[in-house]
């Protein structure tokens, strides 16, 4: 009989500690949530995928047409310091035995906004525009619709060249150097007239060290953006232009 009761009472002790370790383990492993099994799996989707989607980028080409528009902004930014107006001041130099360079400022004191260097050597220019009238043409070509690009038509860089008519070889849009930059300051304040300026150096020698200069005002004519005109103006001449320059995109 007292074994019975020895047995029972373990068995009563085994069960009472039973159902108290499940009372103290249920609120640990066991958390109550009022979703179903669906909505957690959905849930943790949603933070895996927040937590793991990379930050948008922006395309390559969209990037690419805002570089080129803060380009072009800044291009036209900067040209507006040497924009040319309705009357610009045009100056043509060079050695005696050397081509011709042509400048056109926008008032005298200001950097060319065009500068060119003729093939033509000045000694035979100098021999047109003693016969009379002389009209100077650059033309360059227009570019293909695939390969089109904004472009002003001062900033071409290849030209042909034609004087009264004949071909005369090819001109080139040249950066203004320190050399010219002498020259254009010489003649600074001549605003018409025509001489020759003393060189320096052993060029003095040969006859190449002596620079001729013809300075003028022009009037700036736009007929589109494709072509330009400039005549020189000449009050002694009875309104006819001694000197005609003309680009042409063609």
């Amino acid at each position: 009989m007292a074994r019975l009761s020895q047995d029972s009472s373990k068995r009563h002790f085994h069960w009472t500690k039973k159902i108290g370790t499940e009372d103290d383990e249920a609120p640990t492993f066991k958390p109550t949530s009022s979703n179903t099994p669906e909505e957690e799996k959905r849930e943790n989707v949603r933070t895996h995928v927040a937590m793991s989607t990379p930050r948008r980028k922006l395309p390559a080409v969209a990037v690419s047409r805002l570089r080129s528009v803060l380009t072009a902004f800044g291009r036209n930014r900067t040209g507006l310091t040497h924009a040319l107006g309705p009357r610009v001041v045009g100056t043509l130099f060079g050695n005696r035995r050397g081509h011709v360079h042509f400048a056109f400022q926008r008032d005298p004191n200001s950097p060319p906004a065009f500068l060119v260097e003729l093939a033509t050597p000045i000694s035979g220019l100098v021999r047109e525009m003693a016969s009379g009238l002389v009209r100077i043409a650059l033309e360059c070509d227009k570019q293909k619709e695939e390969e089109k690009k904004t472009v002003r038509l001062l900033e071409e860089p290849v030209w042909r060249t034609y004087c009264n008519g004949k071909k005369c070889g090819f001109a080139t849009r040249r950066e203004c150097s320190a050399k010219e930059w002498k020259v254009l300051k010489a003649v600074e304040p001549i605003s018409m007239g025509a001489g020759v300026l003393p060189g320096a150096g052993a060029e003095d020698s040969a006859g190449d060290g002596e620079l001729m200069y013809m300075r003028a005002k022009f009037e700036r004519i736009i007929g589109s953006r494709d072509s330009e005109a400039f005549y020189m103006m000449n009050p002694d001449s009875n309104g006819a232009p001694e000197l005609s320059f003309y680009l042409l995109r063609v």
